[in-house]
């Protein structure tokens, strides 16, 4: 399996399983306490790990991360904003009005969003048959939107979790920005940030926060469905694009869809096994999708971890032990060639 694919599924079962979790949580604590409770333990869990692992690689000789530098800060101070302030609180206000696993499946919308963005903004390629995969996971997303319609005629809660979505989007495009930057250090800094700032509304708001219990066990959701998850999610950036990664991270609803039905006892309706079954075919065609052509790699200087292969022929200004991955600032020059490919960070041409 391409590791990117990999990167992308593990974020996809990690941020799906977190949703029935926070559903159970949400009767107990306030949409935006959970909300930077969830994020503070993503940040909190993945700071742990950005200093052991700091203190444990200190003696090596290169490092095999690339951290951020300071034209990356722009593009994640957006990313944070977006999905890390805006996002959740859309997310947990949407929680409260929809069934988790409608509200599960309902997050495919973030694929969709994400690969719209990826190719009419940001100038990502696309061909017919993503389009087609992303055309069957809109349709089952209004069918999840229109039935969970009440009686007086808008769906806010479903409105709330496509919002959230949108969030996501956004903030998916931006970080792809800096997705050859260091993926703990960059998912860290969101957490303890977002964290920081939804924690603080909720108490200027005057809400209490709970039980240490509780605030532990949304601390854990958020630190495996947000932070490992996006750690995974900025390494599958990295190696796949931001449109196939959003379709691949589609898998994320059913695994939430699945776990809600497991845990909460809920029985959805005829028209939700309708939209599984048209997201499943969509997920589907975006997985068997393959794209290979002659292209043309331009010139480019960047910085990111990397091992010595079909892209990587350089030398080394300095004294190199031989590991690998190894990172360091590298130039590429122009390379003609054809093979399978995604638009990585090497391969972000036009067609």
């Amino acid at each position: 399996m391409h590791s990117g694919v990999f990167y992308a599924l593990m974020a996809a079962v990690l941020f799906g399983a977190s949703t029935p979790f926070a559903k159970t949580l949400v009767g107990q604590i306030a949409p935006v306490t959970l909300a930077g409770l969830l994020y503070l333990g993503s940040g909190l869990g993945l700071l742990t790990w950005f200093v052991f692992r700091k203190t444990a690689t200190r003696k090596k000789r290169q490092s095999d991360v690339a951290p951020l530098t300071k034209p990356d800060l722009p593009w994640l101070a957006g990313a944070i904003v977006a999905g890390g302030i805006a996002g959740p609180l859309l997310l947990m206000a949407g929680l409260t009005l929809t069934p988790a696993s409608s509200a599960s499946l309902l997050l495919n919308m973030e694929g969709v969003l994400t690969a719209l963005l990826a190719w009419f903004v940001f100038k990502e390629n696309f061909d017919k048959r993503i389009f087609a995969g992303m055309v069957l996971i809109v349709v089952a997303g209004a069918l999840l939107s229109w039935s969970e319609r009440p009686t007086l005629g808008v769906p806010w809660g479903a409105i709330a979790i496509v919002g959230a979505c949108l969030c996501w989007a956004i903030d998916n495009n931006l970080t792809r920005k800096v997705s050859a930057s260091d993926a703990v250090q960059t998912a860290g800094i969101k957490g303890l940030v977002a964290g920081s700032v939804n924690l603080g509304l909720a108490l200027a708001l005057g809400y209490e926060l709970p039980e240490t219990s509780i605030a532990v066990a949304a601390g854990i959701v958020g630190f495996c469905g947000y932070g490992l998850s996006l750690v995974m999610f900025v390494l599958a950036l990295r190696h796949l694009g931001t449109a196939r990664t959003g379709a691949y991270f589609s898998a994320a609803p059913f695994v939430g869809a699945a776990l809600s039905l497991f845990m909460l006892g809920e029985s959805p309706e005829l028209v939700f096994w309708i939209a599984a079954a048209l997201m499943g075919a969509g997920i589907w065609i975006h997985l068997t999708e393959s794209h290979e052509h002659e292209h043309t790699h331009e010139p480019m200087d960047h910085t990111h971890a990397h091992r010595h292969d079909a892209h990587h022929q350089h030398k080394h200004d300095f004294d190199w032990d031989g590991s690998e991955p190894h990172v360091h600032p590298h130039s590429h020059g122009v390379l003609r060639h054809s093979h399978k490919h995604y638009p990585d960070i090497h391969h972000r041409h036009g067609h």
